[in-house]
């Protein structure tokens, strides 16, 4: 890990095949924590994307250790759909924590990793961004362009910066959201 990496991210896709790397990349930098120095060159932030959601649950006990092993502020973020047959976040949460404690990960580790997770995937929440609602029970419309992708991030930003209650946000919009302001406390 490059001495200069804050933040690793880890998401479901391949690298360009999917728009996840896209968004998260632009929401982040849009966000612009205060607790990340400047923006120097690219490896701020480590973008990881992980094929499946399988191979991205036995990847993430190895990267929260590279994290832990990094020290300071290196926080890990796990970025995924939550699909149909899980429940709500706190359901996959579980199941990250099950890898992570096979691994002998303490739970109290366990809890500095930020969970990000979409229902049905992210383009419900660019659908809900674009046209202010969205059906979480099945996936939004698939987004090819990662220019839409792009100002959508840069939209959620803007609606997190303000810090208002949204109306009509996706269930698994305010749980992520809530995950990212426990960060934000954190970092105080």
């Amino acid at each position: 890990m490059a001495s200069r990496t804050q933040i690793v991210c880890l998401c479901e896709g391949t690298k360009g095949a999917s728009i996840d790397v896209v968004f998260i990349n632009k929401l982040i930098k849009c966000l612009d924590p205060n607790w990340l120095r400047p923006w120097r060159g690219s490896n701020t932030i480590r973008l990881v994307p992980c094929g499946g959601r399988k191979a991205l649950i036995e990847k993430m006990p190895g990267e929260l250790r590279g994290c832990l092993t990094a020290g300071a502020d290196t926080t890990l973020m796990v970025w995924a759909d939550c699909d149909d047959n899980c429940a709500d976040g706190e359901v996959l949460k579980t199941a990250f924590w099950r890898e992570a404690e096979q691994h002998g990960i303490a739970k109290e580790k366990f809890e500095r990793v930020v969970f990000i997770f979409a229902k049905d995937r992210l383009e419900n929440w660019i659908e809900f961004l674009q046209t202010g609602n969205t059906d979480e029970s099945k996936e939004g419309p698939r987004v090819k362009s990662n220019r839409t992708a792009a100002e959508a991030a840069k939209q959620l930003a803007e609606l997190c910066k303000t810090g208002k209650p949204i109306d009509g946000m996706p269930p698994s919009l305010q749980w992520s959201c809530m995950n990212w302001g426990l960060l934000k406390e954190r970092m105080k």
